[in-house]
């Protein structure tokens, strides 16, 4: 999964699609990632020892990987992402369009 915390993502598919927001959870085995203001849903939280207040609670719900596109903020559009290794073999991601490093 080539999509990690931090970055900024643009949601291509979905009741969201056009969005952009922060990744704020990554889950690779579901390949699927947190985005904030997206996927929101509606939980009805009762009151417990912890949080005193109960009631409506939205939150973001997670997002299939394969839903959202990298946000490159250089160029402002979205852009594909790949490996490449350096000359001191350290691993980067590397944006398509931009060319630009990110790791």
């Amino acid at each position: 999964m080539k999509i990690k915390k931090g970055d900024t993502v643009k949601v291509i598919a979905g009741k969201d699609k056009g969005k952009t927001g922060e990744v704020l959870a990554v889950f690779p085995k579901k390949e699927r990632v947190i985005v904030e203001g997206c996927n929101m849903i509606t939980k009805h939280q009762r009151p417990n020892v912890r949080d005193n207040t109960g009631g409506i609670v939205h939150k973001e719900a997670p997002i299939h990987v394969s839903n959202v596109m990298y946000y490159d903020k250089s160029t402002k559009e979205t852009s594909r992402l790949r490996y490449e290794i350096l000359e001191n073999g350290k691993k980067v991601r590397v944006a398509v369009k931009s060319g630009e490093t990110l790791d």
